[in-house]
């Protein structure tokens, strides 16, 4: 009898890796013995590692549950690359296509099986699972995107809540339910709705060391994205905005500053959605402007920038999405500039929204803690962990860390910044309350005679920039709150009695000043290449060449054929043999069969 391979024969064998990481060894024998497990993993930890093995070591076919085409397409050209017998369902799939794959899966010729939860909730998709199971060929379900369970997420899918039922119809079959993060809530709502309560729970640390977190306050916010990308020219990067209308006139300013930019959000039609998303995953130095409906599931190694040009609407959704930077291990910045408009725009959604009062008390804690993070003066990194439960200590890689902070008692200015709120009226927007604050004279303050206020010009002290910040952070801080109905009116809210009566002392950041003697230590990424010999460079890039050239050919992202690093390594060690080449992290028996004689060849010859 054929001796049956072992997890880490498959992950040397097929994958190319010589070791698991973190967790993936335990997750993996949890399911290959039949438990169910929910991971949660951080983007780039490997969690598609965690039911891509099992499923090769269990008889049958593993069913993948993904909300995204574009992510089935990819893992399932990356599992093809591999050797591995992978295919995919969803709503590109032509009836021919459709009718080939289900012989397939009958005539046990599928490991895997990635599936739109749309379609495998169909009573034809059902029956068709039926009668796998009486066969014994279903092997395990996968449920990737776990998250978008919880109807209080900003990824919600309705169709995930039916997905109880397929545990309901196949009691026995191990599921393995999957998402990169998961607050304290999430977590639970994702064990009810999915009926995991049996289920081993695998948390990792949600930590990604080699992403450099920034905040500034939001001037000239074009100004300073300019500012932000001008080092970072020919990069590939997100740059997130709230609206549709800024997405388009963002990528199509961008391009007239020498950047390639592309427009994506749900108001695109879906062809131009998929070509700019497709475009982004096979080509270079590409820049997607985008709303929160791009990101989810992207497999992009080399996004080496997420920039927010607003508010994302909980720390959550924050970490989710500049968690698509950085996912090769290398250097990646996450880059944000806010406003109080910002702080405005967002509780006016919640509080506009159909939710109910439940909903909107949980986005509206959601969204403190949002603001907690960006007007700390703590290490980010610190704030953010702690959010998920995990405890750290301050990174060194974050803006507050680099160039920390200032505090100073703000209490007598936050005192003489809510009652000029009050003694106006709760009636004007901030730029009338720092003129009244610091005395100037315009015809505004004139026409309503705020000269005679006891609070006309006793802030005089202070410059107008200080006292922008000074009522941010009393926004954040839930002292004050913006009305959108009257053009951005400041009002008081019940928080603010204690400190006008003296009763509670309140601390304040001062507004961060360029440190020219921080310049070194100002976000850069290295060359990739930089410790490589010329030789071993000139191989790299000509490892690049045949690698574009290769995928071209096949119609699949540079990165499916064979990621950076690996070709870094290649170029490095510069294998003479097919055994040697094997040695290689990330090459595998598949890839050695597939393209070992032209890498050879290459280095041969160079």
């Amino acid at each position: 009898m054929p001796v049956m391979p072992t997890a880490h024969d498959i992950l040397q064998h097929i994958f190319g890796y010589p070791a698991f990481r973190g967790r993936q060894a335990e997750i993996i024998d949890q399911v290959v013995r039949g438990g169910d497990a929910l991971v949660l993993m951080p983007t780039g930890g490997g969690k598609s590692l965690c039911f891509q093995i099992p499923a090769l070591l269990r008889r049958g076919v593993a069913i993948v549950v993904s909300p995204l085409i574009a992510l089935m397409q990819d893992q399932v050209e990356m599992l093809t690359q591999l050797g591995i017998r992978a295919a995919l369902l969803n709503s590109t799939v032509d009836r021919e296509t459709a009718r080939a794959t289900q012989a397939r899966l009958f005539a046990d010729e599928l490991d895997l099986l990635y599936v739109a939860p749309e379609r495998l909730m169909t009573d034809r998709f059902l029956a068709l699972l039926d009668g796998l199971a009486e066969g014994g060929r279903l092997a395990l379900f996968a449920i990737d995107e776990a998250h978008c369970v919880s109807q209080w997420g900003h990824d919600f899918r309705p169709e995930y809540l039916q997905l109880s039922a397929i545990h309901q119809r196949h009691p026995d079959v191990p599921r393995i339910a999957l998402t990169a993060t998961a607050d304290e809530a999430t977590r639970k709502e994702m064990i009810e709705r999915l009926g995991l309560s049996e289920a081993r729970i695998f948390i990792s640390s949600f930590d990604r060391p080699n992403i450099r977190y920034s905040v500034v306050e939001k001037e000239q916010p074009r100004r300073q994205l300019l500012d932000f990308l001008a080092p970072r020219q020919g990069e590939s990067g997100i740059v997130y905005c709230l609206s549709r209308k800024k997405v388009e006139e963002t990528a199509q300013w961008l391009n007239t500053q020498g950047y390639a930019a592309l427009p994506y959000h749900a108001g695109l039609e879906a062809v131009t959605r998929s070509a700019h998303q497709r475009r982004f995953l096979r080509e270079d130095g590409l820049v997607i402007v985008a709303t929160i409906a791009f990101g989810m599931g992207i497999d992009k190694p080399d996004v080496r920038f997420v920039a927010h040009l607003d508010l994302p609407k909980s720390l959550e959704a924050y970490y989710q999405e500049t968690g698509r930077a950085g996912r090769d291990g290398e250097p990646a910045e996450a880059w944000m500039t806010y406003g109080l408009q910002d702080v405005a725009l967002q509780r006016a959604r919640i509080e506009e929204s159909a939710a109910s009062e439940e909903q909107k008390r949980l986005e509206t804690q959601k969204l403190s803690a949002l603001l907690g993070y960006a007007e700390s003066a703590r290490c980010r990194r610190v704030v953010l962990l702690h959010y998920f439960g995990e405890e750290s200590q301050p990174c060194g890689n974050c803006d507050a860390c680099l160039n920390p902070p200032q505090c100073w008692d703000g209490t007598v200015a936050a005192q003489k910044a809510l009652s000029a709120v009050f003694r106006t009226g709760q009636r004007f927007g901030v730029n009338h309350l720092i003129d009244v604050l610091t005395g100037r004279e315009t015809p505004k303050t004139r026409d309503y005679a705020h000269q005679r206020l006891s609070t006309w010009g006793v802030g005089a002290d202070i410059a107008a920039a200080d006292w922008r910040g000074i009522f941010r952070q009393l926004a954040a801080a839930g002292f004050l709150r913006v009305d959108m109905g009257e053009y951005g009116a400041l009002k008081l809210t019940p928080a603010t009695r204690p400190i006008l009566k003296g009763e509670q002392r309140i601390e304040l950041r001062r507004r961060p000043l360029p440190s020219p003697a921080r310049k070194d230590k100002a976000p850069r990424r290295a060359d990739f290449t930089a410790d490589l010999d010329p030789a071993a460079r000139a191989i790299f890039e000509r490892l690049r060449q045949w690698r574009l050239e290769a995928a071209r050919k096949q119609g699949v992202p540079a990165y499916v054929i064979l990621n950076n690093k690996t070709l870094k390594s290649i170029a490095a060690r510069r294998p003479q043999t097919q055994d040697e080449l094997l040695a290689i992290h990330g090459v595998g028996e598949a890839r050695r069969g597939r393209y070992g004689k032209d890498i050879l060849t290459l280095i041969a010859a160079s």
